[in-house]
């Protein structure tokens, strides 16, 4: 599909928990490949990657960050993701255009289970990965490698095979033997790693893992496994094509190991990416995009940057696009290559590349542009939003700049979403947990100089009535010339939980003409939006059985007041209750965390566990379905990823209201009479 014989640009995501030094890993990478003159720490937030005030504030990736760099001849654009999973929306998107993922992990089997929706994901679109075991440096890691290589084979669909193992100096790993050409290395800080002599006492360990990597790869090879059963020697040839092939169509996961701090066995696996990624035309085929001649772009980012305006971050599928050119009716005005906060401008770009489009105001992240048009291609669908927090503006006036930054910050995030409550006259802001909510408020202030105040949203509590009544609404207003004059009488009942709102008609005699029918029940209705208790009444039966009218005096104005006026004398005889909203909930854990799934939410003051099931698709995990009043929803997800290691996750949607009573239903109808603080 790239048109040409040359080697085209791969894309390797670097992706991974929190913490597990993916920044890190990049900056080394970038390193060994000569793209910096020297090394930067996250902790002097210095690095290529994390370059954002709000990444350095956190000293965490809030957003991918990508460089591109040249290794052994070989074009690469590396990115690295963000480990929280408050910010997998961006990560699901750039694994989505890349060749190859690498998997950062601790080497510590009790946090192997933080990879595992990683891995689940790579796994179900089928991307090529590796695993990367970092913070090797520690003593006493290599002892436990076989302990974290069975729990992470725990968490994978694929297979996952050692392709080198630890040289040790007591409890610290000096080297690694690559079990592909058996031969030993010595690690070397900065540079790469020096060939010596293979020490005795790793040689059985050495056969062991070796047996066991040829077998795992003669899994999908059958002459292979005929030399094996052989007693043959396959050649180093057939073993490196294997491996490459086996990884290409992720039949199986590589595990290196190393200290990306220290530059440890990161040359070795930057060689593995360039033997055993695939390329362009091949990750093209995978996603089923269509071959042709013409250019075809796939936007997978999108920012909205001071002093430049809108960047379409693109992957090149095929073909060859110039600054100037058009895209499906938008002109590319500009086009630049990534390395971090920099933009390095470039005249044109070719099938591989990454590349920011400039100034493409009409298009959007994921759609893939070409020429003459738009292609619709598979994309992952945005997470439902899982906390919320109501904006105001601190200065009157910017109220219409909010929402177009808002707009904008969107676009970037698909994970983001602005709700504007017509019922609270809130704007509200939704995300995936606290750190992504503060860092779009910190985007809002330092990016579109917008301060504002933000306090949780108001709960839409309803209102309903427990008895029934017959009430007379009178409106007589006498002035100088016509008068104003309705009169009225209903009959009010409760209707079951669900049925919403019902007026009927039931006069005889024509007592209150049929041409004021319509008025007397948008007087109602228009009474229904705040009850005695402040909110919205649902749930009522309203029969017009009785009135009477003036032929000069009565007018749709005055029905209409006489409704509401006969509304407001029968509802305190209704005795008004409280209603509720409860949300169904679905909570997905692995297995090991569902009691404690079922107690997060026996411990919140409504909570009921409906039952739990394994989840589908998902070996070890379960599903606790629950009914959760929308009140205690607000920090679920806080202490479900607090409790789960950062991996539960919860689906959510309205499912009925139920009656509030006592000293809760007092609190509330109090609250709602005072002020909302914001801050």
């Amino acid at each position: 599909m790239s048109g040409n014989s040359q080697p085209t640009p791969r894309v390797a995501a670097i992706v991974g928990p929190y913490l597990s030094g993916k920044t890190s890993l990049m900056e080394s990478l970038l390193f060994a490949a000569g793209a910096l003159p020297r090394k930067g720490s996250v902790k002097e937030g210095n690095t290529v990657g994390d370059a954002s005030a709000e990444a350095k504030a956190r000293q965490m990736s809030v957003e991918a960050s990508l460089a591109s760099c040249t290794y052994n001849g070989e074009a690469w654009t590396l990115i690295d993701c963000p480990g929280s999973v408050e910010f997998s929306q961006e990560t699901a998107h750039i694994l989505m255009v890349a060749d190859i993922a690498v998997v950062v992990c601790d080497p510590d089997p009790n946090r192997a289970l933080m990879v595992a929706p990683t891995l689940k994901f790579l796994d179900d679109h089928k991307v090529p990965h590796v695993l990367f075991l970092n913070k090797m440096e520690a003593p006493g890691t290599a002892t436990r490698l076989k302990d974290v290589l069975n729990a992470l084979q725990a968490v994978s669909e694929r297979p996952l095979v050692l392709v080198e193992i630890p040289i040790r100096d007591g409890d610290v790993v000096t080297g690694y033997v690559d079990l592909i050409s058996e031969h030993a290395y010595k690690y070397e800080a900065g540079k790469d790693a020096d060939l010596l002599q293979m020490p005795e006492s790793v040689l059985p360990e050495e056969h062991e893992a070796r047996q066991a990597l040829l077998e795992k790869l003669a899994d999908f090879d059958d002459h292979l496994m005929e030399e094996l059963l052989s007693d043959m020697v396959p050649s180093l040839e057939e073993i490196s094509e294997d491996m490459a092939k086996d990884v290409q169509e992720d039949l199986l996961v590589p595990v290196f190991f190393g200290s990306a701090e220290k530059d440890a066995g990161v040359r070795r696996l930057f060689q593995a990416l360039c033997e055993e990624s695939p390329r362009v035309d091949a990750t093209a085929t995978r996603l089923g995009i269509p071959e042709g001649k013409d250019a075809l772009v796939q936007v997978f980012k999108t920012v909205h940057a001071q002093h430049v305006g809108k960047l379409s971050i693109s992957r090149i599928w095929r073909g060859e696009v110039a600054d100037g050119s058009s895209l499906a009716g938008n002109r590319v005005s500009g086009i630049n290559r990534p390395f971090g906060a920099q933009q390095i401008k470039q005249a044109k770009a070719s099938a591989g590349e990454v590349v920011a489009l400039g100034r493409m105001d009409e298009v959007h992240t994921s759609e893939a542009l070409t020429p003459s048009g738009r292609l619709e291609l598979a994309w992952p669908a945005p997470m439902q939003p899982m906390l919320a927090m109501s904006l105001n503006t601190v200065k009157s006036g910017d109220d219409v700049k909010l929402s177009l930054s808002l707009q904008k910050l969107c676009e970037e995030d698909a994970s983001l979403h602005v709700e504007q409550n017509a019922e609270t006259q809130e704007r509200i802001l939704w995300g995936q947990g606290e750190v992504h909510l503060k860092c779009a408020l910190d985007r809002l202030k330092g990016r579109f100089g917008l301060e504002v105040q933000h306090h949780p949203p108001l709960v839409p509590y309803r209102e309903t009535f427990t008895k029934g009544t017959k009430v007379h609404g009178r409106h007589k207003h006498q002035t100088g010339g016509h008068g104003q004059f309705g009169d009225v009488w209903f009959e009010i009942k409760p209707l079951p939980r669900g049925s919403g709102f019902v007026f009927e008609e039931r006069i005889v005699g024509g007592v209150v003409p049929k041409n004021f029918f319509g008025a007397i029940e948008h007087g109602v209705v228009d009474w229904l939006k705040r009850g005695p208790l402040g909110f919205p009444v649902v749930d009522i039966h309203v029969a017009l059985v009785d009135g009477s009218y003036h032929t000069v005096d009565s007018s749709d104005m005055a029905f209409k007041t006489a409704a509401r006026v006969g509304m407001s004398e029968g509802a305190p005889l209704c005795h008004p209750v409280l209603l509720e909203p409860i949300c169904e909930v679905h909570i997905a854990v692995p297995s090991e965390f569902t009691p404690k799934a079922q107690r997060l939410v026996t411990g919140r003051r409504g909570g009921q566990v409906l039952g739990f099931d394994a989840r589908e698709g998902w070996t070890g995990w379960d599903v606790v379905s629950a009914y959760i009043p929308q009140a205690e929803m607000s920090d679920v997800i806080v202490e479900l990823r607090s409790l789960t290691m950062g991996v539960g996750s919860f689906t959510w949607a309205f499912h009925h209201l139920q009656e509030l009573v006592g000293r809760d239903a007092d609190k509330v109808v109090e609250a709602r009479k005072q002020p909302k603080a914001a801050v």
